[in-house]
């Protein structure tokens, strides 16, 4: 049985810069999840470090944290059943070489550090309750019905 729930996803810098905004909010509507929040910003250093805080030690944490402070993101938080997994395989492998046609990575990645989204990982439990509280105040999301729940779900 599916469980209903949010999940984490961002536009990264690169997919602002290419104008692939509307094409990604528009492929997770296609999906049937509902969105519940969204903003546009420039993450500044301090909130980079804590949503890449797991990989702080890695080698690419510095040009990953230079990477996505370096102009507009768009988080944003998407709900519906089993959302986090639906996300994940909607956007591929991290490494766009290796992402299916398809996929939004597929689809629109060269590069791995140029990779386009986000999405908080389904087998990190606690993931998105954290990724999405380092964006978002209880009070900027939003709970709904969608109109086409009854002919999305049984």
């Amino acid at each position: 049985m599916s469980e209903r729930e949010r999940t984490f996803v961002m536009i990264k810098p690169d997919a602002f810069a290419r104008g692939l905004v509307g094409t990604v909010v528009s492929r997770l509507e296609d999906r049937g999840l509902n969105l519940v929040g969204m903003k546009v910003e420039i993450l500044d250093e301090e909130t980079a470090h804590e949503h890449y805080a797991e990989h702080e030690d890695k080698p690419f944490f510095d040009d990953l944290v230079d990477f996505i402070t370096s102009g507009p993101v768009v988080p944003m938080v998407w709900e519906g059943e089993d959302a986090t997994r639906q996300v994940r395989q909607m956007i591929g492998a991290t490494d766009p070489l290796e992402a299916d046609a398809g996929t939004i990575r597929g689809d629109y990645a060269l590069d791995l550090g140029r990779n386009v989204v986000h999405a908080a990982d389904h087998e990190d439990e606690g993931a998105n309750e954290r990724e999405i509280a380092i964006h978002f105040d209880e009070d900027e999301l939003v709970s709904y019905e969608g109109h086409d729940e009854t002919w999305l779900y049984e």
